[in-house]
């Protein structure tokens, strides 16, 4: 069994957390305390340093990501027409909400979901939408046409992008339907 160990300045101030420090026992013996140089815990410092910046930045991406989504408010926040005054607005969603949901415009539970039409009547796309309340959510029939460009609007209407052509209008959705039309009636 050793003698029990205690530690003692060697020699003159050092930086170093253990430098200039060795182990000494009882009976008189020396030892090195790991011949770490002053450069190599200097670099063992600096990289631990540099692991706790990584390691703090990477929780900070994540507890953002969590609490706050990529995208600003969509998770979070659906526009609705007032089927009344037809005025469009955003509600932030509220679990166990049901639709129609309440409307500031009529003061009564008119808001229905909304759908985007990012189409111009001659076909381009546009950066600002013209929100369209479907036909299905007024409990009528037949398509849904903008009101804005007279392009078809359906449910989840896809956004314009690349090689995406324009729905049709009302005279190209008149005409496809009676093509399909003929079409079924003569296999």
């Amino acid at each position: 069994m050793s003698a029990p160990t205690f530690c003692e300045r060697t020699d003159g101030p050092e930086l170093g957390l253990l430098s200039g420090f060795s182990t000494v026992s009882k009976s008189g013996a020396s030892r090195d305390s790991g011949g770490s140089s002053r450069a190599q815990l200097l670099m063992k410092r600096f990289a631990a340093g540099a692991f706790c910046l990584a390691a703090v930045v990477v929780a900070g991406y994540f507890l953002r990501s969590f609490f706050h989504g990529d995208t600003v408010d969509d998770a979070y926040y659906t526009t609705y027409i007032c089927t009344e005054t037809g005025k469009v607005f955003r509600h932030k969603n509220v679990l166990g909400e049901t639709l129609p949901i309440y409307s500031r415009y009529s003061g009564k539970n008119t808001g229905m979901p909304a759908e985007a039409c990012y189409w111009t009547a001659d076909g381009h796309p546009k950066t600002d939408p013209t929100w369209v309340l479907l036909n299905e959510e007024q409990g009528k029939s037949g398509p849904t046409f903008c009101p804005d460009c007279g392009r078809l609007v359906v449910g989840h209407n896809p956004r314009p992008g690349s090689g995406v052509k324009p729905p049709p209008n009302r005279a190209e959705f008149a005409a496809r339907a009676a093509a399909q039309r003929v079409t079924n009636a003569n296999p």
